[in-house]
C-alpha cells in the first residue's frame, strides 16, 4: 500500500540529548577505517582549531538513524520497514560534530513519492547542541520495496 503524501511536513518531537563521548568517536573512525588524528587526538583537533577531537562526517548517522525510528514506527503512516533500504544519507553542516556535544535531532517528513510501486520516503534531521544551535542536517532516503504478485 502507497504511503499518503499528506505526512510530508509532518514533524516528530526532539530527541533526547545524546552526549558525544572521545571513546564513541574514536571507535567510529576506527570503525569506518578513517584515521585521521582530528578524530583521536585532542592536540591535533586544537591544532586545527577545534577545542576537542572532532567525528567523522558521518557520525551523526548514529543519532539521525535512531531519531527517525520515530518516522519508521509511526503507525499512522504505516510503513512496512521490513520491505526498505537505505537509498541515500546527505549531510550539511554548520560545524563539525565535537566531543562533549549534546546533540538533539528532530526530525521531519520531507517527501514522499511513488517510483516503480515502491515507496521513497525522504527523512530530514535537524541536529542542535545544548544551546540550541544548528550543528547538522541529515538527510535520508528510505525505500519500501514494493512487494512482488506473491505479496512477498
Amino acid at each position: 500500500m502507497a504511503l499518503d503524501p499528506s505526512f510530508i511536513g509532518r514533524g516528530y518531537p526532539p530527541t533526547e540529548p545524546y552526549e558525544v563521548g572521545r571513546e564513541k568517536i574514536r571507535e567510529f573512525a576506527i570503525a569506518i577505517g578513517d584515521a585521521n588524528p582530528a578524530y583521536t587526538d585532542a592536540e591535533a583537533a586544537k591544532a586545527l582549531g577545534h577545542p576537542d577531537v572532532i567525528a567523522p562526517p558521518t557520525f551523526p548517522f548514529v543519532i539521525a538513524f535512531t531519531a527517525t525510528g520515530q518516522v519508521v514506527n509511526d503507525p499512522e503512516l504505516g510503513l512496512d520497514y521490513s520491505r526498505v533500504v537505505h537509498g541515500d544519507q546527505k549531510f550539511a553542516y554548520t560545524r563539525p560534530v565535537r566531543a562533549g556535544d549534546r546533540l538533539s535531532v528532530e526530525v521531519f517528513i520531507d517527501n514522499i513519492k511513488s517510483l516503480a510501486g515502491n515507496d521513497v520516503l525522504t527523512v530530514r534531521g535537524e541536529v542542535t547542541d545544548a544551546t540550541g544551535e544548528h550543528v547538522v542536517t541529515s538527510v535520508m532516503t528510505l525505500v519500501a520495496r514494493a512487494a512482488d504478485e506473491t505479496g512477498k
